[in-house]
């Protein structure tokens, strides 16, 4: 038994839901997907799946596997990566696309030093809120601002940055401030049009519980630099990503609430359609914006810098 293409296959079932699907992915027949998972597991002398006729789940021993799969495949795709990168030179046009408000705070600053570093390769970058189709659209590259991981793309983690629900001192005064998460229901909030929870905000506290809150939304921005300006001129409460509100934060224009409860974090990806056959292009890329980011942005961490004072709102 090949066993690096067993734990390719049985990756590709976990992730798809189907071995159906993962013979298509791997471009192969349902029935070879079957004969090396049952292959796999009679090797490792324990079930991976839980099979029906509607469904497929995990076994212990194999979400244990699975995650240990994923690793040691995507090692094996950077090291033939690294070395197909190593004997190519990076050239040709580059497609990326990115949040506008990161786009524009966070990577432009960057472009021009990766355009004196690669000379030969010609970046074409758009900046939109949505989240694209990257295959669909033509894009070579996609930076996601995003709490989970895509579910049928490659991706590498570039940094992290926590989520902070905060407002000006202008409203806090008039309007008072939230003690506990479900206080939140009765206040002004500004939403974001593609947050995934919609009009539910989560928390958890100290202790990790969960605490969820459902809002009403004086006002809807499909972009997150949009919501902060209304938040500045104290027309309601918001909660956006650290490398967005962090200076603000830091000067004492946002107030953060709730203290003792926090937002899940979110992940800022790289992500691209595949880790194999990964252009030189791609790959410079997505090594120089890890090594832009490797020491962990300023905003990564909650920014706790605004002078108390500031913070005493009642």
């Amino acid at each position: 038994m090949d066993r690096l293409r067993a734990f390719e296959v049985f990756a590709a079932v976990v992730g798809r839901g189907s071995f159906t699907r993962a013979a298509d992915a791997l471009d192969t027949s349902p029935a070879n997907v079957t004969r090396y998972i049952n292959e796999l597991e009679a090797h490792l002398g324990t079930r991976l799946l839980n099979r029906s006729s509607r469904r497929l789940s995990l076994t212990e021993s194999g979400e244990a596997l699975y995650e240990r799969s994923k690793s040691i495949l995507e090692e094996v795709a950077d090291a033939e990566a690294l070395a197909s990168s190593a004997t190519v030179q990076p050239r040709g046009r580059l497609r990326i696309n990115a949040p506008v408000s990161f786009g524009i705070r966070q990577l432009a600053p960057l472009w021009p030093r990766f355009m004196q570093s690669y000379p030969d390769v010609e970046l074409d970058i758009a900046l939109s809120d949505r989240v694209v189709d990257i295959v669909e659209e033509g894009y070579d590259l996609a930076i996601r601002i995003s709490r989970a991981g895509p579910a049928t793309h490659a991706a590498r983690k570039l940094a992290t940055s926590c989520n902070i629900v905060c407002a000006s001192p202008a409203y806090l005064k008039q309007h008072g401030s939230p003690k506990v998460p479900a206080d939140l229901a009765a206040h002004r909030c500004l939403g974001y049009t593609y947050a995934a929870t919609a009009n539910e905000w989560h928390f958890v506290d100290e202790q990790t519980r969960p605490h969820k809150v459902k809002v009403q939304y004086v006002m809807h921005a499909n972009n997150g630099d949009t919501a902060r300006e209304a938040a500045l001129a104290g027309q309601g409460i918001i909660w956006q990503p650290a490398f967005l509100v962090g200076d603000d934060l830091r000067e004492g224009r946002l107030v953060p609430l709730l203290p003792g409860y926090r937002m899940p974090d979110i992940d800022v990806l790289a992500v691209y359609p595949s880790r194999r056959h990964l252009s030189a292009k791609v790959r410079v890329m997505v090594d120089f914006l890890a090594q832009a980011f490797k020491d962990g942005p300023a905003w990564h961490v909650p920014p706790d810098a605004a002078p108390a004072r500031r913070r005493r709102v009642k």
